[in-house]
């Protein structure tokens, strides 16, 4: 009998801490997989890196090939075009010799010009060549160093919105916000965004210019139209508003389940086009 009764007394027990176990699982407030996400795409970032660095090393040794295709090219020809002409300037000589057109004075005077200009003239076209190697090489070096430029940038905005994203404080949020608009002053997602923050303290009016800025830039970015319409709901401007509304909606219907969440429509609750919008 004792130990059936501490068999029953370990059971309850047990149970009671899986059950407990089961509430804090169902407690979770955010997505597990999270870190798994920012896993991946710094795995992303890290395999562009990588790949950059690829590029780089095979445009160095195609370069490098290409120099040496093309001097070794010159080289030869130069060297046969070279022996061509002193095997024609001499036959040449020898005829005239023979007929006693010219002296030999005349003749090496001669050789000596021609075999002058033409050395000229392939120096000249060797060095247009190695020029325009140069310049192609130079244009490659420039189009990998903004390829640099731009994957540091777009890491830079990555993690700045990374922080944005895990940052709690609304005047945080708009400094980091404002960091990325330095980096990107024609990022209109952080004009809205910021937008929103400054709606959630208070400031309407600076919101309703940003997000006037950002609709100047794209016309077509349906979030812009939505932060827009929240200010000119706090200015009690509801004809303003209902038209932002109806304007995000049509480039986004996503917006559709957020319209009756959106804390910055209280004000709107009562008005005819306000319901007919919602109930449709």
């Amino acid at each position: 009998m004792k130990n059936l009764f501490l068999l029953i007394v370990l059971f309850v027990s047990f149970s009671a801490i899986a059950e407990e176990k089961v509430v804090k699982v169902d407690s979770l407030e955010q997505p597990m997989f999270k870190p798994f996400i920012e896993r991946y795409i710094l795995d992303e970032l890290k395999s562009l890196r990588q790949e950059n660095l690829e590029l780089k090393k095979d445009v160095a040794e195609k370069l490098a090939e290409v120099k040496l295709e093309s001097s070794d090219r010159a080289i030869n020809y130069t060297t046969s075009t070279i022996n061509n002409i002193f095997y024609i300037i001499t036959a040449a000589a020898s005829l005239l010799v023979l007929l006693g057109w010219k002296s030999l004075s005349d003749i090496k005077k001669t050789i000596k010009k021609d075999t002058g200009a033409k050395i000229q003239q392939l120096t000249a076209d060797y060095e247009k060549r190695l020029n325009a190697i140069e310049n192609q090489a130079k244009e490659r070096s420039e189009i990998i160093v903004d390829t640099q430029k731009k994957i540091s940038t777009t890491n830079s905005i990555h993690s700045l919105w990374m922080r944005a994203g895990i940052e709690k404080s609304e005047e945080e949020k708009i400094s980091i916000y404002d960091e990325i608009l330095d980096i990107n002053p024609s990022d209109i997602e952080a004009m809205t965004y910021k937008a929103d923050a400054l709606l959630e303290i208070g400031e309407v009016r600076w919101a309703l210019n940003l997000a006037n800025a950002a609709i100047e830039k794209d016309s077509q970015y349906a979030l812009a139209y939505w932060q827009r319409a929240c200010a000119y709901a706090h200015l009690e401007k509801d004809n303003d508003a209902i038209k932002d509304i109806e304007k995000a909606i049509e480039l986004s219907d996503a917006f559709v389940d957020e319209l009756d969440k959106e804390v910055h429509f209280k004000k709107l609750r009562g008005n005819d086009k306000f319901e007919l919008i919602l109930n449709n």
